[in-house]
């Protein structure tokens, strides 16, 4: 099979993933260009990062016309996020044109897919939060936007982005749960994805003018991934988003862990830790932590009620 069609069909599992879980591509992509391609790391963020300016769009639509995203929130984001992501590749640059600023951008691309991790694990606790709302009939109610901190946390995740091509569907979704908890699953994901239009847009025009851009890579991969998007949404309502989930944040962390150099022993080892907490693990903890959010919710629900 040739190196053209093998990119198509990696574009196709990618897009099929990014439509079933509502991920960012730049987690998977990047990697699988860097670790299965011989893409150099520059070069792979910077065809990612095209093409996710292609697919962002569409979901980010998506979201406004279901209006599941805070505008001003949306907004606080991008003030620190937009410029942070040009930033992000002249940081990259800063360390020369040769092997080392490759390994620098790999180093980070590796720091920054274990923090995808961690917002894989988020995300399945915003899930379990949103349920424990259910359970009591709290209504949802617009959040008081913290201007300064928000701005902070774009800038972080623009910066991130920009060197890493990753962030823009995961980390700063941990963030925005840490810093508006109030926020439903719906909110988050569709705020992330409209502040990350014009943050990728940023981020790709810093790399179309000093990164390692290549048309012909970046069209293989939309080839396969704009139709594989497509599939993996229709298929969301049906196939089991835990499980892909799962499975994700294991290949994640095999991933993270390999661009960092890690031992083959110690990857296997965490590869197996993390199967353990993915599967028994959260089967035990899932019902003890529905069961304490729901009982925090309750007074709050029952004391709403009584000054309505």
């Amino acid at each position: 099979m040739s190196t053209d069609l093998l990119l198509i069909v990696a574009g196709l599992g990618v897009g099929v993933v990014v439509g079933l879980t509502g991920m960012g591509g730049g987690a998977l992509m990047t990697p699988l260009l860097v670790l299965f391609f011989g893409v150099p790391p520059l070069a792979a963020v910077s065809s990612d990062l095209m093409a996710s300016l292609v697919m962002k769009p569409v979901g980010g639509l998506v979201h406004l016309r279901r209006g599941t995203v805070d505008k001003r929130l949306a907004g606080w984001l991008c003030v620190g996020s937009v410029p942070a992501a040009f930033g992000g590749v002249l940081v990259a640059r800063s360390f020369g044109d040769g092997a080392r600023m490759q390994q620098v951008v790999q180093l980070a691309l590796g720091a920054a897919l274990l923090l995808a991790v961690a917002g894989l694990a988020a995300k399945a606790f915003v899930g379990v939060r949103d349920r424990s709302r259910g359970a009591v009939a709290e209504p949802s109610r617009p959040v008081r936007v913290r201007p300064v901190p928000t701005v902070l946390v774009g800038a972080v995740g623009g910066l991130i982005v920009g060197m890493t091509s990753v962030g823009s569907g995961s980390l700063i979704i941990v963030a925005l749960l840490v810093l508006y908890p109030m926020l439903s699953a719906r909110d988050l994901v569709g705020t992330d994805l409209v502040q990350a239009v014009p943050l990728v847009a940023a981020a790709t025009l810093a790399h179309l003018a000093f990164g390692d851009f290549r048309l012909s890579l970046t069209a293989f991969l939309l080839v396969g991934a704009l139709p594989g998007v497509y599939v993996g949404a229709k298929l969301s309502s049906r196939a089991p988003g835990a499980v892909v989930r799962r499975a994700l944040g294991l290949v994640l962390l095999a991933s993270g862990l390999k661009m960092l150099g890690v031992g083959n022993l110690v990857l296997l080892a965490a590869v197996a830790g993390g199967l353990l907490v993915c599967v028994p693990g959260w089967l035990l903890l899932r019902p003890v932590l529905a069961a304490r959010l729901t009982a925090r919710a309750a007074p709050a629900a029952a004391a709403d009620r009584r000054t309505q």
